[in-house]
């Protein structure tokens, strides 16, 4: 083959996570497809503890490859899209982690390799909206996040930072219910500043603040029912329980009503005539500016950040191409 026409030929990118991936059967499944499809060899791009997939994703955009199969949990995903963002390159997922929310929220089957190798060579692709949040450390300086699913300021992100390692390599998801039965009798309700889509400045409590790009959660939680990746708004959730009773009512809105009876058309009939209930409240916007009165724990999509003392963040409406696969 001659230099010339192997310059012409089509070539993807894989940003993977060792430690999420095998990478020998990656490697043969990938091997095999770009032989039948006709591609050049494909660029593989290892992340590492200090490279966690940002620059690697960029690169294979400088490189002018086609499409990109990111391939590890949600850290990964999350710092390769952010890497893509605007860049107008496709991604597929092949997610391998603990939650493995962007995949959920997209219907996109969790831990199957071929399907996901099939894909990034020939899928569908849809334009996605992303998430930029500006955070606020504590010593005043500034860092710019991008993020697919959502943020959160409270009791999430509090029990992502007192998440224990090890055990959530054994059981997965289930890890953050034995972090938040340890933490939630000690966890004091956080107070802000903010305004939504330029409003006027407005102070509240809350023990629990999602800003979010889709709504669904492990385990079939649908926290936010409204959310729509592609339109080009953020939705925000914010609960504020009173006392024992009040996060009774909010689980049964969160995981009953949201999780079980609004997936049904006859169920959604149902809740029309019921009344807002008093400690979970929804809003909407393109852009939101949160100040903080102390330090609080922050998480982008399940990645535990540090403290911050404030947060911006916008709406990028269809920055971030994903393939999925066909429709049957």
């Amino acid at each position: 083959m001659s230099p010339a026409s192997r310059s012409d030929q089509r070539r993807i990118a894989v940003v993977y996570n060792p430690i999420k991936i095998d990478a020998e059967k990656l490697r043969a499944a990938v091997a095999e497809r770009e032989a039948e499809h006709g591609y050049a060899p494909t660029l593989w791009l290892e992340t590492t503890e200090d490279e966690p997939g940002q620059n690697l994703a960029r690169q294979a955009a400088k490189d002018k490859v086609d499409a990109v199969l990111v391939a590890g949990g949600d850290g990964t995903v999350r710092a390769a899209s952010e890497g893509l963002i605007d860049s107008g390159l496709p991604m597929t997922l092949l997610p391998a982690g603990t939650g493995n929310l962007l995949a959920r929220n997209l219907g996109i089957s969790v831990n199957r390799m071929d399907e996901a190798v099939d894909t990034v060579f020939d899928g569908d692709d849809r334009a996605i909206d992303a998430g930029i949040a500006t955070i606020i450390r504590t010593d005043g300086a500034t860092e710019e996040h991008a993020f697919i699913v959502m943020i959160g300021i409270g009791i999430d992100a509090k029990m992502i930072a007192a998440t224990n390692p090890e055990l959530k390599k054994r059981v997965g998801w289930l890890a953050y219910v034995e972090a938040i039965a340890r933490i939630v009798r000690d966890v004091d309700a956080v107070r802000l500043t903010y305004t939504l889509d330029g409003s006027s400045p407005r102070t509240t409590s809350v023990h629990t603040l999602i800003v979010g790009n889709c709504g669904a959660l492990p385990g079939g939680v649908l926290l936010m029912p409204d959310a729509v990746i592609d339109d080009g708004l953020l939705d925000i959730v914010g609960m504020r329980p009173r006392n024992f009773a009040g996060w009774v009512r909010v689980s049964t809105a969160v995981f009953w009503e949201n999780g079980v009876v609004r997936k049904t058309r006859a169920g959604r009939q149902l809740l029309k005539g019921n009344k807002p209930v008093r400690g979970l409240r929804y809003f909407q916007g393109r852009h939101a500016s949160l100040r903080f009165e102390k330090p609080e724990e922050f998480e982008i999509d399940g990645e535990g950040m540090g403290l911050v003392t404030g947060v911006d963040v916008k709406v990028a409406p269809g920055s971030l191409i994903v393939r999925a696969p066909k429709k049957k």
